[in-house]
């Protein structure tokens, strides 16, 4: 008996010599920590704010026994400040951080690395959150996680809120110790990424053109993508031998986009695009992808964005350009209610190779608002069309390879879908077969469309109950609403300096407001005055020379309703401008029932790099004022940059104004955005000139629309309305009533209703 205690705290003794519990409160500590620990060992981090911190790991755990450093409390070890974390060793598990309230520089946030010559292998970062950790100049470009090394995991994490250019999430394939790496992506919740307006605003990058072929052996799996708007592509692989499978998508306006690279696999994804606009599916470019049994529900994408989109590629192409599309097996994917999906999308001179030996069988389209469920671009021959289903009724010219069918809806987890059919008068090639069997592990089913019942409950619970961080529940600020009376300038400069962290509704109620100096408008802000029949008029006014009277910090946003200003002594080049700095936070701006008279400079301008989400401006008036009154036209680096997602201009009266309306500038030929859109609607326009450039100036602008604008005696003998496209766009001119003015100079882009 006495031996069999003393072998038993003999072994407790060992136990404790290669497992140990560390805790540890300060940077200094968990290097210190991470120099010292063996196999087994847990370093435990105090709770609380950890600033301006590095953490360099590179212990080596055991496959059985990795080195774990975890939160105290899950959530509760909170990372400000210029902080990362930094990976280079063996089996390390890192659990329960939260990056927020800080940035990384050039850096990843979390970086699977620590130099060329110290990389991770076989190490997790689980139950950790990044949330707005970006850098603070919107054109400053970083990941928040780079992976490199072989079979590491990055599972449970929630990731919201990126903002700066730079894809999220990266997989890095430099050399030979980071490719074949077998990683796995799952369980996470991506969400909340808005439009970039700029390329470099994907969520997951698996390679980059100079490496795309080689083998990645990437896993995707399990993961929640929610309004993930950053750019067209949602996913971009740029490599080979990857799997995208069983992830929800949920109102991303983009797509997995197959760009470089071959033999993908992308299987039993649900794309619910719930009618809005701009989301698509899936775009396929290069050979031997595999694109089986996926769902996509109300997807209301086009061209590039379609739900599914079969590219052109160029003839003799290298790598990293357009491969043309052959060896495919796209089978049993399910279509409701979408947009028209693309066969030879893209077609230009350039991309005038058509696809070869693609296999495009068994898939099933209900629709009910389209009249028509594919677009085709090119010659087809190369596409092998079979036993594809469409609900019978629709006034479909349908080519062969599609009938029409009696469908059945049934409904799944509240999501309407067709249910999938038999067609015993078609059998899949055994060849083919071979080919999905070897990658899946399983023949495609006999059954045509979407195998709903095996698979949609489990995508939407996984989503629903097994994403992200458990601990996290992001709670978006509510900030309290404040009513000021504001009778003079200074009185504005005040409020907006001693109520911070409000909204502010400023109520003019003065009459003369002389301006010493420009504001920032670093608060949500309400500017508002009392309308009399249309008087009760605010004179705006400054003794000197200012670059612009309010400036419209990102983050924030701005009205100005129901106000009669009067300009005529306000020496400003701008009433209004988005921030100066460059900053990654976005701004929008709207005005309401209000009068401009007498603006020498511009009413809003768009400062170079910054971003806008929304312009809106209603039922306004403006007279006899000087200079370009809408200036969007900075960015001319010809990288795709642009300062608003979205503008309206709707039922205003513009009158006797020297200078152009409008002009926005998107320069260059870059094909990964979905902005801007601008629209002009319903405006009176009359009497206004501006003989150097156009009086609507539109460049490279992606979605316009200008519809029942009366235009009478503006711009005599030049150009009215000037569109400049380098890539494809979406124009239409409706209903517009142009009399004795100047001409519209318009492209292939532009349609007349």
């Amino acid at each position: 008996m006495l031996r069999l205690i003393l072998l038993f705290v003999s072994f407790l003794l060992c136990m404790k010599s290669y497992a140990s519990k560390i805790v540890v409160s300060n940077e200094n500590e968990i290097l210190i920590a991470n120099k010292n620990a063996k196999p087994g060992d847990t370093i435990v981090l105090k709770n609380g704010k950890w600033d301006h911190v590095t953490f360099k790991l590179n212990c080596k755990g055991e496959k059985q026994k990795p080195i774990v450093f975890q939160a105290e409390a899950k959530g509760k070890v909170i990372i400000t400040g210029n902080s990362k974390l930094l990976l280079g060793g063996n089996y390390i598990v890192v659990d329960g951080l939260y990056f927020t309230n800080g940035f990384s520089g050039q850096d990843a946030v979390i970086k699977f690395s620590i130099n060329k010559n110290e990389i991770a292998n076989n190490c997790r970062v689980t139950n950790t959150v990044i949330n707005d950790f970006n850098n603070p100049n919107r054109l400053d470009e970083n990941y928040w996680v780079a992976l490199y090394g072989k079979n590491n995991r990055l599972d449970h994490c929630t990731f919201l809120n990126k903002k700066n250019l730079g894809v999220l999430l990266a997989v890095i394939l430099e050399d030979d110790r980071s490719r074949a790496n077998y990683h796995s992506i799952d369980h996470n919740y991506f969400g909340f990424r808005i439009p970039l307006a700029s390329n470099g605003g994907e969520i997951i990058r698996i390679g980059v053109s100079e490496h795309c072929e080689f083998n990645s052996n990437t896993n995707v799996v399990d993961n929640y993508f929610e309004k993930c708007d950053g750019e067209t592509e949602i996913i971009s692989i740029k490599s080979c031998q990857n799997i995208i499978k069983n992830n929800l998508f949920k109102e991303c306006q983009g797509a997995v986009v197959l760009r470089h690279g071959n033999y993908n696999i992308i299987a039993n994804n649900v794309f619910l695009g719930n009618n809005k606009k701009g989301t698509g599916g899936i775009r396929v470019i290069n050979k031997g992808h595999l694109i089986v049994n996926n769902f996509f529900f109300n997807c209301k994408g086009t061209d590039f964005r379609s739900p599914l989109s079969i590219m052109n590629g160029v003839p003799n192409s290298p790598a990293n350009r357009y491969v043309g599309v052959s060896d495919a097996v796209i089978a049993n994917n399910s279509f409701f209610d979408c947009t028209p999906i693309s066969f030879c999308e893209g077609k230009t001179e350039e991309r005038s190779l058509q696809p070869k030996n693609v296999q495009f069988i068994n898939n099933l389209f209900y629709t009910k608002t389209d009249t028509t469920i594919y677009h085709i671009y090119d010659d087809m021959s190369g596409i092998h069309l079979a036993n594809n289903v469409l609900n019978k009724g629709q006034k479909n010219n349908l080519i062969n390879g599609f009938l029409g069918k009696e469908l059945t809806l049934e409904k799944l987890k509240l999501l309407t879908l067709p249910k999938q059919i038999i067609d015993g008068n078609y059998k899949v090639g055994d060849s083919i077969q071979a080919i999905v069997s070897s990658k899946i592990g399983k023949p495609l089913p006999a059954a045509i469309g979407y195998d709903a019942k095996v698979n949609l409950q489990q995508v939407l619970t996984n989503a629903s109950k097994n994403c992200g961080a458990n601990w996290f529940h992001y709670q978006p600020v509510n900030k309290q609403i404040i009513q000021v009376k504001c009778a003079t300038a200074k009185e504005i400069e005040h409020a907006i300096e001693q109520y911070k962290n409000y909204k502010i509704t400023i109520h003019l109620t003065g009459t003369q407001y002389d301006f010493t100096k420009s504001i920032a408008l670093n608060e949500d802000v309400i500017f508002t005055s009392d309308l009399k029949n249309g008087t009760n008029r605010k004179y705006f006014s400054s003794n000197e020379k200012l670059p612009f009277l309010f400036e419209i910090i990102g983050n924030h946003n701005v009205q100005f309703q129901n106000s009669s200003i009067d300009a005529k002594n306000l020496q400003t080049k701008a009433l209004f401008v988005s921030d100066t700095s460059g900053t990654c936070n976005h701004s929008n701006f709207t005005m309401n029932n209000c009068t401009i008279k007498y603006l020498n400079g511009s009413l809003l301008k768009a400062s170079k790099n910054s971003l806008m989400d929304s312009i809106l401006v209603t039922n306004c008036t403006f007279k006899n004022g000087e200079g370009l009154l809408f200036d969007l036209y900075e960015e001319v680096d010809k990288k795709g940059y642009y300062n608003v997602e979205k503008m309206k201009l709707f039922n205003n009266y513009i009158s006797n104004h020297q200078g152009a309306i409008l002009a926005v500038l998107r320069s260059g030929k870059d094909e990964s955005t979905m902005g801007p859109l601008i629209e002009l609607i319903n405006n009176s326009i009359e009497n206004v000139t501006n003989k150097a450039n156009a009086l609507i100036l539109l460049n490279g602008v992606q979605h316009s629309l200008l519809e029942r604008n009366y235009i009478v005696n503006c711009n005599v003998g030049a150009p009215m309305i000037e569109y400049k496209d380098e890539v494809r766009a979406a124009h239409i001119l409706s209903k517009n009533n142009i009399s004795n003015s100047g001409i519209v100079i318009k492209n292939e882009y532009v349609s007349e209703k």
